[in-house]
């Protein structure tokens, strides 16, 4: 039965955020039109406070009715069926939220609810001039999600729209509109991993907090204000750089441990739609800080702040439009919102920069001079490294937007992404890597001390030094180990150690002063550990799979294929690299049974997410469930046991790298890899190729055995003995009926590394016979259970054999990947070290300040305070 009041309500609460976005954003415009900063109408002020605490009400309205829809697995609803499905963990169904276009817009509008309740709550005098952005902005977005049809103009796309309504040519609901499937399509593979339940919320808090310095500048250059919107908005970047950043290299390694092209970076061009605006939000930062040391760079900081929030604009029409079409595997197609992102995207762009250039002559500029001794000079080159390294991202990534704008006017474009990607970014992000580690070493140095010619060769010798011992030891150890090394890899691994030991330097010069540690210099030692892990994890990859057998896999298989990955058949031993390798089986997940199940123990049913146990389930002595009992499984990914043991130290230790086969992605195998972590390196270990489970197995011919009680046979290579036959009952999931006989044979079958119990089942019902065989996937056999003769105690069972289970495996070592991972978290602690910094600061200078304070002389003060981000 068709629930349509939980849409109904979900749609109403969208259409009265959008008026209730719009009604606030004219009333915030109202109260701060020819007023001052920290002045305002006041009755204005009022409605637009009060429409836009409706319009977040609202927003948590839709979220609400959303989740519910999916939580209660409302197929009816397009949303619920296209990305759920009944068996799903509630941590997923989390995720189903934003899989789609119109959650992932629902999700950037709720954290700029709690973002502009935080700007309302926390800077008041700032309040109308900044809400006035935050509401329109808000406007624009709630559109995108209205749903509506004016004028025959599509405005948004609903998340409550009825299935039957999406899907109207199918002919099931022309004989039936209240048809409800029983399940939902389910979510994708890739995306059913706890990454995603946590990635995608930072990656959008960051876009959020993108509009705060955005509003505050726009605000700033409305109110003639060129000054004062810097020390908000500098707080306010801070935590943007840090969410963002953090959400990134979320993504990075969710890739890392979920996708198998081998590494957490692959250009893809919504991959770098999100580096972009990250890159110049860091760069911004770095500009409003210049202007709160030494009042230089405010000009830049403004246009740097705005590109920003105008480049996840961009990256927005980029993912969202369709416009990318097959250049990325992560784009959503095109829901009929181009229009909406263009005239999203044109309206900010034109009062954005309309504003900047109107205001522009009347933006103080600094009359200091930069000399070579000069840090701000650094600290600026360092900027504009990071705007070029965007920049040079952007060119190249906006290729199908050239291609698209000209095919609009009549001119048809040959040009085309470049056929190796990776090369061709990372041939220009290495070299901006270098600029980023030397000039980070170099501006921190010079940040904290008074620069002349002998106080800056002083300081930098001690680094400069350890540095160049250090490069020239890690490059004889390359080259020991037969390796090569380029000269960008040299440059970038001189200039990424002199950027960790220059920063540390620094940082140990302030504790031995007292003085609070610099959140700048130890986020620019996590970058610069960032830098050396990328070059060694991803220019030092070592496949340790190599195919040493002289066989080729398949002709099917590309030369890569059949050269970097080793054939493994099930049980049997292989040499790979130093380690002893064997496959040992397919496994499934059960829910409530710690790690994973042996598919040898499960009985498959009807319900493909049930099964029934076939022996006792248990960890050490305790038993989760016992012969018989039925076991919750989540069947769409097997998990293929992989047992290394190195064969120098003996050390060993199993891997699960996971696979399913899903035919609608186009994929064939959709693979996940396992990880194994070293402290100086990881393994990591994904399927290339399984047998094609929709293939029947090709059995060989039935071999009879008349066999009495206690009687032993031999197959193959193994033998088994056949130790009575046993009333059946329900353990193979039968369904027997009163009247109805199932006995099994009970063999014991001895292989190589363990024994098998095998129980094929021979079934009376209704007068007729039937036979369910038993499979031993380890060995390759199958036994079926083909007559009784109870006069004389003979059983007759039929055994067939055929190709035993295989994998191709391919393992690759990563080295020193760890400096990657553990720089990311000394990055985020660096950024929270100066937000808190920076919060301190602008507490005390936001305290009110006494009266008769005001009135007294104030001091000539002796050495003005330096401030570092």
């Amino acid at each position: 039965m068709l629930n349509t009041f939980i849409g109904d309500a979900g749609h109403f609460s969208v259409i009265v955020a959008f008026v209730a976005a719009t009604v606030a954003a004219y009333a915030y415009y109202a109260a701060a039109r020819n007023q001052p900063l920290g002045e305002s109408d006041a009755s204005w002020l009022r409605i637009g406070r009060g429409a836009f605490i409706v319009h977040g009400l609202a927003v948590f309205s839709v979220v609400i009715c959303l989740f519910t829809i999916i939580h209660s697995h409302r197929y009816e609803y397009y949303y619920a069926w296209s990305h759920s499905s009944n068996h799903l963990p509630v941590e997923y169904m989390i995720s189903c939220f934003w899989e789609g276009q119109e959650g992932s817009f629902l999700l950037w509008i709720f954290w700029q609810v709690l973002l502009g309740f935080g700007i309302m709550r926390y800077h008041r005098r700032w309040e109308a001039p900044v809400m006035t952005v935050f509401a329109g902005v808000q406007l624009f977005l709630t559109s995108m999600i209205l749903g509506v049809v004016l004028g025959g103009v599509k405005i948004g796309s609903s998340p409550f729209i009825l299935l039957r309504d999406f899907l109207t040519d199918l002919p099931v609901f022309k004989l039936n509109p209240d048809f409800v499937p029983k399940d939902g399509t389910g979510l994708n593979a890739l995306l059913q991993n706890y990454w995603m339940v946590i990635h995608p919320p930072t990656l959008f808090l960051g876009f959020a907090l993108t509009l705060v310095p955005f509003a505050f500048a726009i605000a700033g250059l409305w109110k003639g204000e060129f000054t004062k919107w810097v020390r908000p908005a500098l707080r306010w970047t801070l935590v943007g750089g840090l969410v963002l950043g953090v959400g990134i290299m979320m993504g990075a390694y969710w890739a890392y441990e979920t996708l198998n092209f081998g590494g957490y970076w692959n250009w893809d061009p919504v991959e770098n739609a999100v580096y972009i605006p990250w890159l110049v939000l860091v760069a911004s930062l770095h500009g409003l800080v210049l202007w709160q040391r030494s009042r230089t760079a405010l000009r830049t900081s403004f246009v740097l702040v705005i590109a920003t929030f105008l480049l996840v604009l961009y990256a927005t029409f980029l993912t969202r439009s369709g416009v990318l079409g097959n250049a990325s595997v992560h784009s959503f197609t095109d829901l009929g919102l181009s229009g909406q992102l263009i005239i999203y995207l044109a309206a900010f762009v034109v009062v954005a920069i309309g504003l900047l250039v109107w205001r522009w002559k009347t933006i103080p500029v600094s009359e200091k001079e930069l000399t070579t001794y000069n840090s701000e000079l650094w600290v600026f080159v360092g900027a504009t490294v990071l705007c070029l390294g965007a920049f040079q991202v952007l060119v190249t990534t906006s290729i199908p937007v050239y291609n698209a704008f000209l095919g609009f006017i009549g001119i048809k474009s040959n040009l085309a992404l470049p056929a190796d990607q990776i090369q061709h970014y990372t041939k220009i992000q290495l070299w901006m890597g270098v600029g980023v580690a030397f000039f980070s070493g170099l501006a921190q140095i010079m940040w904290w001390q008074k620069n002349n010619k002998e106080s800056l060769t002083s300081s930098l010798t001690v680094p400069g030094i350890l540095t160049l011992l250090g490069a020239a030891l890690v490059i004889l150890l390359v080259q020991y180990f037969g390796l090569k090394m380029s000269i960008t890899y040299i440059v970038l691994l001189t200039t990424a150690l002199f950027g960790v030991l220059a920063n540390l330097s620094m940082v140990i010069t302030l504790m031995k002063r007292k003085v609070s540690l610099s959140g700048g210099g130890i986020a620019h030692i996590g970058i610069a550990l960032m830098l050396l892990g990328i070059l060694a994890s991803a220019g030092y990859s070592n496949i340790i799979s190599q195919n040493v057998s002289g066989l080729l896999y398949s002709r099917e298989f590309d030369e890569t294929t059949n050269r970097d990955n080793v054939l493994l058949w099930r049980n049997d031993k292989a040499q790979m690299g130093p380690y002893e390798v064997s496959y040992t089986g397919q496994y499934f997940d059960a829910p409530g049974v710690p790690g994973y199940v042996n598919k040898q123990l499960l009985f498959r049913t009807a319900d493909e997410y049930k099964a029934l146990a076939r022996a006792d389930i248990k960890r050490g002595d305790k038993v989760y469930y016992k012969a018989g009992d039925t076991v919750d499984i989540l069947p769409e990914n097997t998990y293929y046991r992989v047992e290394y043991k190195h064969r120098e130290t003996g050390e060993t230790f199993t891997l699960y790298p996971r696979g399913q086969v899903n035919e609608e992605m186009g994929e064939g195998l959709l693979a996940s890899p396992d990880i194994k972590k070293f402290l100086d390196h990881d393994i990591y270990s994904h399927i290339s190729a399984v047998p094609p489970p929709d293939k029947e197995k090709d059995w060989s011919e039935v071999k009879e055995h008349v066999l009495s009680l206690g009687d032993t046979i031999y197959l193959n290579d193994y033998f088994a003995v056949f130790r009575g036959v046993e009333p059946a009952h329900q353990t193979a999931g039968l369904g027997l009926a009163k009247g109805d006989l199932a006995i099994q044979g009970d063999f014991l079958v001895y292989g190589e590394k363990k024994q098998y119990h095998v129980h094929p089942v021979f079934v009376v019902r209704n007068r007729m016979i039937g036979r369910v065989p038993d499979e031993v996937e380890d060995l390759g056999l199958r036994l079926t259970f083909l007559n009784v003769d109870p006069s004389n105690s003979k059983f007759t069972f039929g055994v067939s054999t055929t190709q035993k289970d295989y994998i191709i495996l391919k393992a690759v070592e990563k080295p020193f990947i760890n400096l990657l991972w553990s720089g990311t978290l000394l990055m985020a602690v660096g950024f929270c070290m100066a937000l808190y910094k920076r919060r301190r600061d602008v507490d005390v200078a936001e305290l009110p300040v006494p009266e008769e304070a005001v009135k007294a002389p104030r001091p000539r003060p002796i050495q003005q305070k330096r401030q570092v981000a």
